[in-house]
């Protein structure tokens, strides 16, 4: 019999493969990327190293996720890869610390907007409250979108990824146009930080923030059309134009704006369009970066309500935050994103923006390591258990990029220190007592079923 509380969803497979990249790319390119210039400032030209680890490293990592979407389709996404690589319990605590980091990407994403949003409004600046306040009502508007259903959430996210990529492309012209006209501009402004290991560490631990987000289009594996393609489709290319563009966009407010001006930017872009071509070109730019980021916090909100079904589906959270309502969209799951969004987004406002973007960036990278970390090491664990085929081709590139990614993964917790891993730490402790609280509700509820139910 069917189960009352999880019946199939409203709008079964309803994510094709443009969706789903743009949720990859969507979700990727959010806020971060704007907001990393000056994040990255300090560390001068060792941010363009770091760059290039953390691009490299995020390709190897799309790669493991695509080949797991390949060989197990219909799985529920990683929660389900964990779950068979290391049992209900690491699966469940390495993804509880990923839930709790997408809504703290959400509210990171919020406060990012708004810093943006500044720029054009610029009373935000001048008043206490109206930041906050902008926030949590960006936060609580895309809830409502996605109560829609994931339908409405996959076309908006279409418009805003194709939006977004047009202040990408205006950066790339603008540092062409430089190169072209007055190439002697770009030795004006070069960082003088010496180059160093721990520098480039430091770069790129932060520059992961603005790569979160590829394993996207594997969230809601139950969703998209044809999953056996589509997802490890969308992931590689969705990854791979990522990175691309990032490349492009990185290094040109890094030489256009002096480094002490860029360190205490909130809207970097927008500052080098204005510096580059006067009054005006900024706010346009706010704009666009503002859109790029409300379809961040789209995606991000869609994939907490999806992450919070998940659980619920598999009897690690109540069932009832697997309920669909009439769009096919678990509701209570959305609201219970918000909210938690809306608490952490509050209690980081008594911090500047710079500060509060710069510190939730930092514990929202260390709480995603373990999930990538856990999916990489289970390429080889489902390999040895004879659960993927033994090596050809495909599966030897596919090995040898779990393996990449696991190093990769263990340069990033070095890098992150030991307060970061701390607070990563405490996130899965906090999921300790949910955990043990659902097995125990989950015995009961057997112990009171009659014989042969």
């Amino acid at each position: 019999m069917a189960n009352k509380a999880n019946p199939a969803p409203a709008e079964p497979r309803a994510l094709g493969f443009w969706m789903c990249t743009a949720l990859v790319v969507g979700n990727t390119i959010g806020i971060g990327v704007y907001m990393m210039p000056a994040a990255l400032a300090p560390y001068g030209l060792n941010a363009v190293t770091g760059w290039l680890v953390t691009l490299t490293g995020f390709v190897f990592l799309a790669w493991v996720f695509a080949g797991l979407a390949r060989v197990f389709p219909q799985d529920d996404g990683p929660y389900a890869y964990t779950l068979r690589a290391f049992g209900p319990s690491t699966a469940f605590m390495v993804l509880w610390c990923y839930w709790v980091s997408v809504w703290v990407t959400t509210a990171t994403i919020a406060i990012g907007v708004v810093g943006y949003l500044s720029k054009l409004v610029p009373t935000l600046s001048g008043n206490r409250w109206l930041p906050p306040i902008t926030a949590l009502s960006l936060v609580w508007l895309f809830v409502l979108l996605n109560l829609r259903g994931v339908r409405a959430a996959g076309s908006a996210q279409v418009v805003t990824t194709a939006l977004k990529l047009l202040p990408m492309a205006a950066v790339i012209v603008l540092g062409v146009w430089f190169f072209v006209t007055e190439p002697s501009v770009y030795a004006q402004n070069v960082p003088i930080t010496p180059a160093s290991l721990d520098a480039v560490m430091s770069a790129s631990v932060i520059a992961i923030f603005a790569m979160l987000g590829i394993e996207c289009a594997t969230i809601p594996a139950g969703k998209v059309q044809d999953p056996e393609r589509t997802i490890p489709r969308a992931t590689i290319v969705g990854t791979i134009l990522t990175a691309l563009i990032y490349i492009a966009v990185s290094v040109v407010p890094m030489l256009l704006i002096p480094q002490t001006e860029l360190a205490i930017s909130n809207a970097p872009f927008a500052d080098l369009f204005t510096r580059a071509l006067g009054g005006g070109y900024g706010e346009l730019l706010a704009v666009f970066v503002i859109i790029s980021g409300l379809g961040a916090l789209n995606g991000w909100t869609l994939m907490a309500g999806e992450l919070a079904q998940t659980f619920a589906r598999h009897g690690t959270f109540p069932r009832v935050l697997g309920k669909e309502n009439a769009h096919g969209a678990p509701a209570l799951a959305f609201v219970l994103a918000g909210v938690t969004a809306s608490v952490m987004l509050l209690m980081n406002y008594s911090k500047s923006m710079a500060k509060s973007f710069e510190f939730l960036s930092i514990v929202v990278t260390a709480a995603n390591m373990p999930l990538y970390l856990c999916c990489s090491l289970a390429v080889l664990i489902l390999w040895r258990r004879g659960q993927i085929a033994a090596p050809g081709k495909r599966e030897t590139t596919f090995f040898l990029a779990a393996g990449l990614s696991i190093a990769f993964c263990i340069w990033v917790f070095i890098g992150v220190g030991v307060v970061s891993l701390l607070w990563a730490l405490a996130l899965a402790v906090m999921g300790v007592p949910v955990f043990l609280w659902m097995r125990r509700s989950r015995r009961r509820e057997q112990r009171e079923l009659p014989d042969g139910a």
